[in-house]
């Protein structure tokens, strides 16, 4: 079969079956192409809009129209360009069928095409086809493996990070007898290195010299570096000691990475004193050991000696590159020096040095971190006129920051901007949105995003439809998130733990608890295993109905599944009895909880001071706030808040409630005005005017009254109308703390 047959006839399932990217299909019957004429010896103006062609596609075809020439034969050439096309695609049986059409028309096929294959093998991870072309399928190129080619192949597993399969492939290349050179080894030794086998790295150096290979710059240059992310700098100077006894000079290149790994572990002197050493050896600095020397000074927090070492630089007539500058700028904007930052930045400008995207995202991060946000738009809006283009990075930060201050119009009117300047969104862009409208309840328009996600091929990953799910079930709007949950599944998107517990958390929130429970039972089909959080939504459910016998059995299974209750559990429980009356168990619960060395938290301890309050055991109330504030961790806002209450309602000494407000505002905690005005009422009839006054002047003082509403509360005290005081007292203090429910 001829040439142009074979192309023409091959047919497009094969090439699908191949998961190939995209279709690489030639035309059934020749194209009436009229751009392209070859003569037939017009070899090199073929390969030349070969080479032009963005995809395998076209230049399939462009190479049909010149096939249809009856005079025209492709040369070597030719032949190795389409199947390099053809490579990017993965379209490896029609690659296979050029080989063999090559050597038929007589062309000695080279080792770069045996490497085309190897390397588009490793671009789709198909590492396993790659290795089992070189042992097993070279006969097919007519090739001899030998060095070259085993070599290529180590190279693209060590890229991959492949190491079982690189040392297979080692041991099958010794086991053929092909002689390993030191390219081969550095490729090895670099490989285990980067899997942090430094040892096994150096005893394969050992191994050099049984094969009358001589370890060079490069070996001893990759272990040290080895060495040095293992943070064993001595270990690296002794194989440097090494390396000048074999009579190997080493390069700059091995004095940088050994001043990295003394900045690395902090000894910028050690570094100051090793560049010393080797200057006075010889040795003359370039611009990577300045930049290298300078960011090890930055990240140690010494930035003035930072700036000093480039006016050392300016002084030896090395100037200082955009890499040194922007990790001077990006130190101190992370001491909050920003204006010193921007210092940097106009004496970056005066030297010539052109600042780029990262200098100025560098300052709007800082600018944003520390809320000076018109600032950073301002900046961002200067880099276009500075001839600098904001990439999608500046425009998630700022997105970021005006979601975070509470400006989402302001934040969506940046993402239209955005994409009409010609800077597509991401992932994050869009993830930030999402988040933004469904914590704010605009859930429509987070929906929307997600469907201009999906038109534009913008990737959705697990956390944003996980987000999406969340603001649904926030919203009770179960059936939607049960939608978006089954369209996970339909694209492809993994579902995980949080992915289920927000839907089965859901579900118990709308009542649905057996649809809860066949959900659960998907998860644990689905590979996935309930944790505490799945446990919990159930436990709440069943707590909030009083169901406490039903919660105890959800209790027993999930101990029976291995999950030990934790502190989110046991307040649920503890809430559960105390609603449920049962305030003695809820108390052994809280017990158990110290007994497990667990930490009670508010939500244990409220429900239960709560509960003693209402069954008029004040006291007992009262002893257990003691306790939680020296046992547990400390009470929040609604803890002093139902302490208070119980005490200005039970009965009690009016003066313990008095002490008690004192000590909760002092502790920045406002009461209820309904609790206050008990006090007040308590005060009042028992003729403690005085006292009355001082707990208004103390709660005006911690709440930050407005001056005017302060002038007209003391106006009524000072002619003693109380009424009128606390009238107008309750009213402000509504409006500045407003009433707290306890769930």
């Amino acid at each position: 079969m001829s040439f142009a047959m074979q192309l023409a006839s091959h047919p497009r399932a094969s090439l699908q079956a191949t998961a190939v990217p995209y279709n690489v299909t030639p035309p059934a019957r020749r194209p009436r192409w009229r751009r392209h004429r070859f003569r037939a010896s017009d070899q090199e103006g073929l390969l030349t809009a070969l080479r032009e062609q963005k995809d395998p596609e076209s230049a399939l075809r462009l190479l049909n129209s010149a096939l249809a020439r009856d005079d025209f034969a492709p040369s070597r050439d030719v032949y190795e360009e389409i199947i390099g096309k053809l490579g990017t695609a993965g379209a490896f049986d029609l690659m296979k069928v050029l080989v063999r059409e090559m050597r038929q028309e007589g062309h000695e096929v080279s080792v770069g095409v045996v490497q085309s294959f190897i390397e588009s093998y490793a671009r789709l991870q198909m590492f396993d086809d790659a290795v089992d072309l070189v042992l097993n399928q070279l006969d097919m190129f007519g090739i001899q493996a030998n060095t070259v080619v085993f070599n290529h192949l180590l190279s693209v597993l060590s890229e991959g990070s492949k190491i079982k399969l690189l040392e297979s492939v080692y041991t099958e290349m010794s086991n053929r007898g092909i002689k390993p050179d030191v390219a081969t080894f550095n490729t090895v030794i670099n490989a285990l290195c980067r899997v942090h086998q430094v040892r096994t790295a150096v005893l394969m150096m050992e191994e050099m010299s049984s094969h009358c290979v001589a370890p060079d710059e490069l070996t001893f240059t990759t272990l040290m570096q080895g060495f040095v992310d293992e943070g064993s700098i001595e270990a690296a100077l002794r194989l440097k000691s090494r390396m000048s006894e074999m009579g190997c000079s080493p390069t700059s290149v091995t004095v940088n990475v050994l001043i990295n790994g003394y900045c690395k572990l902090g000894r910028v002197e050690d570094a100051l004193g090793y560049i010393q050493q080797e200057i006075a050896d010889g040795f003359e600095p370039d611009q990577v050991t300045f930049n290298t020397f300078v960011n090890g000074l930055c990240q140690n927090g010494h930035v003035n000696h930072a700036l000093k070492v480039m006016d050392l630089m300016l002084q030896e007539g090395s100037l200082p590159d955009v890499f040194t500058y922007n990790t001077v700028v990006n130190c101190l904007c992370q001491n909050g020096e920003l204006k010193e930052a921007k210092g940097i930045i106009n004496q970056m400008v005066d030297s010539g040095c052109l600042p780029d995207t990262t200098t100025f995202n560098t300052l709007i991060v800082a600018l944003c971190t520390e809320n000076r946000l018109e600032e950073a738009l301002d900046l961002a809006r200067d880099l276009t006129v500075k001839g600098v283009s904001p990439n999608v990075y500046t425009f998630n930060i700022l997105i970021n920051a005006l979601c975070k201050v509470g400006d989402p119009h302001l934040a969506v009117r940046l993402f239209e901007e955005m994409k009409s300047s010609g800077c597509t969104p991401d992932e994050v862009t869009y993830n930030i949105l999402i988040d933004n409208l469904c914590s704010s309840g605009k859930l429509a328009k987070a929906l929307a995003l997600l469907k201009e996600m999906e038109v534009s091929g913008c990737p959705r990953s697990t956390v944003t439809y996980n987000t999406i799910i969340d603001g649904l079930c926030k919203k009770l709007r179960i059936e939607e998130a049960e939608e978006v949950f089954d369209q996970m599944d339909l694209t492809g998107i993994e579902r995980d733990t949080i992915t289920f517990n927000t839907l089965v958390d859901g579900l118990c929130r709308a009542e649905r608890i057996d649809d809860a429970a066949e959900l659960i039972e998907q998860m644990t089909s689905e590979g996935l295993q309930p944790n505490n959080i799945t446990y919990n939504s159930i436990l709440t459910h069943y707590c909030k109905q009083g169901n406490i016998s039903k919660a105890a059995n959800i209790l027993q299974t999930m101990t029976e599944n291995g999950f030990e209750a934790d502190a989110v559990t046991y307040g649920t429980l503890i809430t559960g009895l105390c609603k449920a009356r049962r305030t003695q168990s809820a108390l052994k619960l809280l017990r158990g909880m110290r007994m497990k060395g667990m930490r009670p938290t508010p939500k244990a301890y409220n429900p239960m001071i709560q509960s003693l309050f209402r069954g008029n055991n004040g006291r007992d109330a009262l002893n257990l706030f003691r306790e939680m504030t020296e046992v547990g961790e400390p009470p929040d806002a609604f803890t002093y808040k139902i302490v208070f209450r119980g005490l200005c309602r039970g009965g009690g000494p009016i003066k313990e409630a008095f002490d008690f407000l004192v000590e909760m505002a002092d502790k920045g905690f406002i009461p209820e005005f309904s609790s206050f005005h008990m006090l007040a009422e308590g005060l009042l009839n028992l003729g403690m005017d005085d006292y009355l006054v001082s707990a208004i002047e103390l709660i005006v003082e911690k709440a930050n009254f407005r001056e005017s509403d302060v002038s007209a509360i003391r106006g009524y005290l000072r002619i003693r109308k109380f009424y009128d005081a606390l009238a107008t007292f309750g009213r402000i203090l509504e409006i500045n703390n407003p009433r707290w429910t306890y769930r």
